[in-house]
């Protein structure tokens, strides 16, 4: 694989710690979709957000806030919905999950294991080594058997994972989260060939996409809005700028069967998130695949 930069940095280390902030809020709701004990840990770790609110009675307008009432309950959904894909594929027997682009993942720390389940978490080291500080200052210790490797997307990563015991003999449930918004087309293109290559008949995988150019009225949406007023962070420049990959389609080209999702879809967990007019959320799409075809393929060049 050729490297390509995977990311660009600055703002987006604020953008990890706003999705902590989100899942401590989420965490401390009667109504809770998803606990995340550590999150609130890390956002007080980390300078820029470390003033930040992170209980619901610490934000002023509460649910009306865009930013941190409704924005934040798409994280809790999201995490939730994430959450019951890994589990569920645990429980079915896929012992192999890998978390590209992990971040401040805790997974391997707060959901419950079968035995002989082994997390792989991909990011790069400057990320995983603020992980690990947090976590040690409050002895965390993860629940099943993880597997942290400091590598870029646009490097060769998948060498780095075959050298910590990744198998790609057994299937795998891969986890693809918050992370391809803001991809160069050829990093997204790289990952998904390598995944593909990495993964036998009946892996798995689920991502988060922004399919195609949101609007102009979009773009102008009051979560946009909010994050920028809030956060200083216009976060739709942040996104990548290239023309995106059709990964749905090339998964399916190569064997994997596939459904595109929305939020709005998961209704039945009573997030309380409906479409809106011009709505940022209802451009994100939840892509769950299954490989079907046949067990290996050739390595990409």
């Amino acid at each position: 694989m050729k490297r390509v930069s995977s990311c660009p940095s600055g703002d987006l280390g604020d953008i990890s710690h706003g999705s902590d902030k989100a899942r401590a809020i989420e965490t401390h709701r009667a109504d809770s979709l998803a606990a995340d004990v550590y999150a609130e840990r890390f956002v007080r770790a980390a300078g820029v957000s470390s003033t930040w609110p992170t209980h619901p009675a610490q934000v002023p307008d509460g649910d009306s806030n865009p930013l941190w009432g409704r924005f934040a309950r798409y994280f809790g959904l999201r995490t939730r919905v994430f959450d019951d894909f890994l589990v569920e594929r645990a429980q079915a027997g896929t012992r192999q999950i890998v978390l590209l682009a992990a971040g401040l993942d805790t997974r391997a720390f707060r959901l419950d294991w079968p035995a002989g389940q082994v997390i792989y978490e991909i990011d790069r080291a400057g990320v995983l080594a603020f992980k690990h500080e947090v976590l040690e200052a409050v002895a965390a210790a993860p629940t099943t058997t993880r597997h942290p490797i400091a590598a870029d997307l646009g490097a060769d990563w998948a060498e780095s994972l075959l050298r910590a015991g990744f198998d790609p003999t057994v299937p795998t449930a891969w986890l693809v989260e918050g992370v391809l918004f803001y991809l160069p087309a050829a990093v997204e293109q790289n990952l998904f060939e390598t995944l593909d290559w990495l993964s036998v008949e009946s892996s798995r995988v689920l991502f988060e996409i922004k399919p195609g150019v949101e609007s102009p009225e979009v773009r102008s949406s009051s979560i946009y809005a909010a994050t920028e007023q809030q956060l200083d962070i216009d976060l739709p420049d942040l996104f990548d700028h290239d023309l995106r990959p059709d990964s749905t389609g090339y998964l399916t080209e190569r064997g994997w069967s596939t459904e595109t999702r929305t939020p709005f879809d998961f209704a039945h967990l009573n997030s309380g998130l409906s479409p809106e007019p011009n709505d940022a959320l209802a451009t994100n799409r939840w892509v769950f695949a299954r490989k079907l075809g046949r067990e290996s393929v050739d390595q990409p060049a």
